[in-house]
């Protein structure tokens, strides 16, 4: 069945942008017009032409490369992500609509989806701010707000569980400590892409030992006290020792240069993490958090879309919680989160045109499907499987549905933007 939607939006309302251009249509002069090139390799990411009008900004982007790869749009600061598109295959061309107002900003890709950025280069956007005006802006500014208001809410919630895991950590109550670590995570899943926009918070945070190690020292130099692993996932592995022949996901000892926290380290790394999700919460608390970090109506679409690759790129494989295997909690977290976006702006997607129409219904019917075949493995209230029990064969099943609403909500942005029917 189709869940309620969390907002009404007017059908065919204009996109809603910070700015004081009137009247310009949904998406600016790129809109209709000119696609920029992204040609993605090992050491390359070269964007044609390195500039493009205010508005809607379509990348297309093609792996040359080897390996898998990522392509972001950063802020002026070189650090903030504005928009990003993961997952792209090898011999694969992914496009990527970002709603862009006018400023400096730069490109880069990353290879293998971990380590440096390569090809950095600057991106600049030209024209005017774009707003629409009268009772459109209004009704789409409710998407942004309501999404915000979930991403604090989230924030707020995260912050007191998050608190008491570190004090079980940090005192050493491994059996108290494992009981909140899955459902603590939940609430940082649900809104991931927004954590993952506000640069360095997310390494910090979340970020896996392999991730940690293979851009230790980018992260050190954007910031300079950031020179060991920290977050979530240390605290995992000090939770779940493993055996002392285990491998890490990329195939190298889990106990290559990793002991067990001492105590003095433990009490370290909980504070620190009460303290970065501190920093969380003030940063999406802050009154000018939307215009700031440039949160709009393709933020909240695009953000359903990275949530669902977040699932594919690491959940399914069961790379995220390599240690505890909690893997289905943060699959679930994801999951909600990618719905409660989808559902925010799925009203604008259906009054853009005809085509948005059954688009949304067939993203609502593979979502469906989706968190039936989650639940099947359990809940959050009564437990999911561990997901070393969880077959090969219903792996693949995961695997499958994921890909069957990966394709559809993939057009869900240029469907909400007006871009030829979201195809």
């Amino acid at each position: 069945m189709t869940p309620s939607r969390l907002v009404a939006v007017a059908a065919g309302a204009a996109l809603v942008l910070t700015g004081c251009v009137a009247n310009q249509p949904m998406g600016g002069a790129s809109s209709a017009s000119e696609v920029i090139s992204v040609s993605a390799s090992e050491t390359a990411c070269a964007v044609a032409p390195a500039t493009a009008a205010s508005g809607v900004v379509r990348f297309r982007i093609t792996n040359n490369g080897p390996q898998t790869t990522e392509f972001y749009v950063l802020a002026a600061d070189g650090l903030r992500v504005v928009a990003e598109k993961e997952n792209i295959a090898t011999g694969a061309t992914s496009e990527l609509s970002a709603q862009m107002q006018p400023g400096s900003y730069f490109t880069a890709c990353k290879p293998g989806m971990r380590g440096e950025n390569v090809g950095k280069a600057a991106f600049t956007v030209t024209g005017g701010p774009v707003q629409m005006t009268g009772n459109d802006q209004a009704l789409l500014g409710q998407v942004v707000t309501k999404y915000v208001s979930f991403v604090k809410n989230e924030i707020a919630e995260l912050q007191p569980q998050a608190a008491k895991l570190a004090d079980a950590y940090a005192a050493g109550d491994d059996a108290t400590a494992r009981s909140l670590f899955a459902t603590t995570r939940l609430h940082y899943e649900r809104v991931e892409p927004i954590a993952e926009a506000l640069g360095i918070l997310d390494p910090r945070i979340d970020y896996r030992e392999i991730d940690y190690k293979a851009e230790a020292a980018a992260l050190a130099k954007d910031d300079p006290t950031f020179t060991q692993w920290l977050g979530f996932h240390r605290i995992e592995k000090d939770l779940w020792v493993p055996a002392k022949d285990a491998l890490q996901p990329d195939g190298s000892p889990a106990w290559g240069d990793w002991r067990p926290s001492t105590p003095a380290e433990r009490a370290v790394i909980a504070k620190t993490l009460v303290a970065d999700i501190g920093r969380l919460y003030d940063t999406v608390h802050a009154d000018n958090f939307a215009a700031t970090h440039h949160v709009d109506l393709a933020t909240v679409s695009n953000g359903a879309s990275a949530l669902l690759e977040e699932i594919a790129t690491s959940k399914v494989t069961g790379e995220e919680d390599w240690w505890s295997h909690t893997d289905l909690y943060d699959f679930q977290g994801n999951l909600q989160g990618a719905r409660i976006a989808f559902d925010l702006v799925a009203p604008v997607a259906e009054g853009q045109s005809e085509a948005g129409k059954p688009l949304v219904a067939r993203i609502d019917t593979e979502f469906d499907k989706l968190q039936a075949l989650l639940d099947s493995h359990g809940s959050v209230s009564s437990g999911f499987t561990s997901y070393d029990k969880v077959s090969r064969s219903q792996r693949r099943q995961l695997v499958e549905q994921i890909d069957a609403t990966r394709e559809p909500l993939s057009k869900l942005t240029n469907a909400v933007l007006g871009i030829e029917g979201g195809k």
